[in-house]
C-alpha cells in the first residue's frame, strides 16, 4: 500500500486517555470510566477522531493495569462492563473511534493461568509461561526492566523452577510457542472486536517471540540495548501474520505496535501492507536523546539536529510503503513541554503550541496525550516518596544499592520520569483541579490554578484553542496528511523547517525550538507565501523566527 493511498487511520488524530488520571466520578481519587463519559463532549470538541484508552482490564495494579488478571472484565476501580459499553456507545455516537490496549507479552501473576501454572510442573497451564527447572541450573541472564535487581528470572519455590519476566516479577511472560495460548489470545481479541472496538495498541508486541533454549545474549545487546535483542525473536513475524489472518483481517480496525527494538531498517517488516501484519508502529529512538540508562540525563543535552535526523530517517524508511506515527508524550513519557519545549511561565504556552504544530504537521498518524492540549508540565518531584511508578522506584533503589548517584537520579527523573505524565488532568482551579473530590492517587501539579481547561476555554489564544485550530487545519489540508516530507537546513541548531508537498501544493513548516530569535536558510521564494497558522498574534513571512515561533505557510 502506497503511503498516499487514503485510509481513515492515516487521517485520524489519536488522543490518548490514561483513565487513572483523566477524571474521577466517585471521589475515590482514581479516574474511572464514568469520569471519561462525563467528558465526552469535551473530547469531541477537540476535533480528534480516535481515543486510545490505556488498560482498563481487571488487574492488581502492580504496573497500573499492564499486569492483567482477567482480559475480559473491567477493573473495579474503573467501573463495570456496563460502564464500558456506555463509554463505547457514547464515543461512537459522537463519531469517535476507540482503540484499546492489547497486553499479551505478559499477564499478571494473579491471572488464573499463572496460578494454575505454578501449582505443579504437570499442570495443563504450565506451558502458558516460560519455565526452567532449577535442577538444570539458572538460565542465561535476561534483563528485567522493572525487577528490583534487574533480573528477569524469578525463582518459584513451589515447583523448584524459574519463570521469565521481562518486566515486574508480577508480570510473567506468556509463552507464544504454545498454540493453545495463542488461540486464547485470539479469542479474547474477537471478544472485544465483537463488542465494537476499533483497534488495538499492542504493548511491547515486539517481545513476544523467545528462543525456548534461552541462549546467552550476544555482547552487543547488553547495557542500553536489551530491547533490540528482545525484538529479534525468530517467530515474531509468524505470530503477527497469524494474528492478522485469524483476527485483524476480519474487521475494519487500526493497529499500532509499541515497537521497542525496531529500527528504521526493520520497520517495514511490521507495517508494509503486503506483509499483512500491522498498520503502524511507534519507536523510542527520539525518546532516548540526551539520556543514559535508567532515564538518567547525560551531561550533554540533546541537539535539535539529532532530533531532525531521527524523524527524517524514519520518514524516509516509510516514504514508499507502510505508515508511521508521530508522538512526543504518552503515559510512558514525561510532559512534552518539559521534555522538548520550555515549561517556564513565560515560554510554556508558546512552546506548547510550537510542539503541537510539529505533531500535527508531520507525515504519520499523530498520537496526542491527555493534558498536553492545555500545556500541562512536569510536576518534578523532589523526593522518591512522592513517586508511584514501579520503574522510577525500582531504578532508584537499584542505583542506591549499587552506590550510584541517587541525587543525580532524582534530578534526572524530574525531567524524564513517567509519573510526570501521569499527574491528574487539570480541569479547573477548584480543589484537586476538579479531577476528584477525594485525595488523588498521585499529587496534582501545583500550577493547576493557572493551567487548566476552564481558564483556557475562555481564552481564544490559549494552548487548548490553538490545538483545536491545528487539528482543524490538518483536516482541511490533506497535504499535511499525505504530502511528501523534506527537511530544510538540516543542521540548523535552532529551527526545524520542512516542506509538505502533495498534488501541486507546497506547505512550509517553520519551528523555532529555542527561546532566542533565529534564522533559517530556506532558498525558497516567500514573496507570495500565505500564513495558514501561527502561534504568534502577528506573524511575518520571514526567514527569521521569534522564540518558539511556529508558522505554517502556503507557498
Amino acid at each position: 500500500m502506497n503511503p498516499t493511498n487514503k485510509i481513515w487511520w492515516k487521517e485520524a488524530v489519536v488522543y490518548q486517555i490514561y483513565p487513572r488520571s483523566f477524571n474521577d466520578s466517585n471521589g475515590d481519587g482514581i479516574g474511572d470510566l464514568q469520569g471519561i463519559i462525563s467528558k465526552l463532549d469535551y473530547i469531541k470538541s477537540l476535533g480528534i477522531d480516535v481515543v486510545w484508552l490505556n488498560p482498563i482490564y481487571t488487574s492488581p495494579n502492580d504496573d497500573n493495569g499492564y499486569d492483567i488478571s482477567d482480559y475480559q472484565n473491567i477493573m473495579a476501580e474503573f467501573g463495570t462492563m456496563a460502564d464500558f459499553d456506555a463509554l463505547l456507545s457514547g464515543m461512537h455516537e459522537r463519531g469517535i473511534k476507540l482503540v484499546m490496549d492489547l497486553v499479551v507479552n505478559h499477564s499478571s501473576d494473579e491471572h488464573f493461568w499463572f496460578k494454575a501454572a505454578r501449582e505443579s510442573r504437570e499442570n495443563p497451564y504450565r506451558d502458558y509461561y516460560h519455565w526452567v527447572n532449577a535442577e538444570q541450573g539458572k538460565p542465561s541472564p535476561r534483563w528485567s526492566f522493572f525487577d528490583p535487581d534487574g533480573d528477569a528470572w524469578k525463582y518459584d519455590a513451589a515447583t523448584n523452577a524459574y519463570y521469565l519476566h521481562y518486566f515486574s516479577q508480577k508480570q510473567p511472560d506468556l509463552n507464544w510457542e504454545n498454540p493453545k495460548l495463542r488461540r486464547e489470545i485470539y479469542d479474547m481479541m474477537h471478544f472485544w472486536f465483537k463488542k465494537g472496538i476499533d483497534g488495538f495498541r499492542m504493548d511491547v508486541i515486539t517481545f513476544i517471540s523467545k528462543d525456548p533454549t534461552y541462549p546467552p545474549i550476544p555482547e552487543k545487546y547488553t547495557g542500553k540495548h536489551w530491547e533490540y535483542f528482545y525484538a529479534t525473536g525468530e517467530r515474531l513475524h509468524e505470530y503477527l501474520q497469524e494474528m492478522n489472518r485469524e483476527v485483524l483481517s476480519h474487521y475494519d480496525i487500526m493497529t499500532v505496535a509499541e515497537g521497542p527494538g525496531t529500527t528504521s531498517e526493520t520497520i517495514l517488516d511490521f507495517v508494509d501492507a503486503d506483509r499483512k501484519e500491522l498498520n503502524m508502529s511507534y519507536h523510542f529512538e527520539h525518546a532516548y536523546l540526551g539520556q543514559l540508562p535508567r532515564k538518567v540525563l547525560a551531561a550533554e543535552k540533546w541537539k535539535l539536529a539529532d532530533l531532525k535526523a531521527i524523524f527524517t530517517r524514519w520518514d524516509t524508511a516509510l516514504a514508499e510503503r507502510g505508515w508511521g506515527t508521530i508522538y512526543f508524550g504518552n503515559h510512558d513519557q514525561p510532559r512534552m513541554v518539559s521534555r522538548w519545549g520550555n515549561d517556564s511561565p513565560h515560554w510554556r504556552a508558546l512552546s506548547s503550541k510550537m510542539l503541537t504544530t510539529f505533531l500535527l504537521s508531520m507525515r504519520g498518524t499523530p498520537y496526542y496525550y491527555q493534558g498536553d492540549e492545555i500545556g500541562m508540565s512536569n510536576i518534578k518531584f523532589d523526593k522518591i516518596e512522592d513517586y508511584q511508578d514501579i520503574e522510577t522506584l525500582n531504578w532508584y533503589y537499584l542505583t542506591q544499592k549499587e552506590g550510584g548517584d541517587v541525587a543525580h537520579f532524582i534530578e534526572s527523573h524530574k525531567i524524564t520520569a513517567r509519573d510526570n505524565g501521569r499527574t491528574p488532568v487539570q480541569w479547573n482551579a477548584t480543589q484537586n483541579a476538579g479531577f476528584s473530590t477525594g485525595k488523588p492517587w498521585l499529587k496534582i501539579n501545583p500550577n493547576y490554578k493557572t493551567v487548566n481547561v476552564a481558564v483556557q476555554e475562555r481564552d481564544a489564544d490559549s494552548v487548548l484553542n490553538y490545538f483545536r485550530k491545528m487539528v482543524a487545519l490538518r483536516k482541511s489540508e490533506p497535504t499535511l496528511v499525505y504530502g511528501k516530507y523534506a527537511v530544510i537546513d538540516a543542521e540548523n541548531p535552532s529551527i526545524y523547517a520542512y516542506t509538505r508537498v502533495w498534488e501541486g501544493k507546497t506547505l512550509l513548516v517553520l519551528l523555532n525550538f529555542t527561546s532566542k530569535k533565529a534564522k533559517v536558510t530556506l532558498g525558497l521564494d516567500l514573496s507570495k507565501a500565505q500564513v495558514l497558522i501561527s502561534n504568534y498574534a502577528k506573524s511575518s513571512v520571514s526567514e527569521y523566527l521569534k522564540g518558539y515561533e511556529a508558522t505554517i505557510l502556503l507557498l
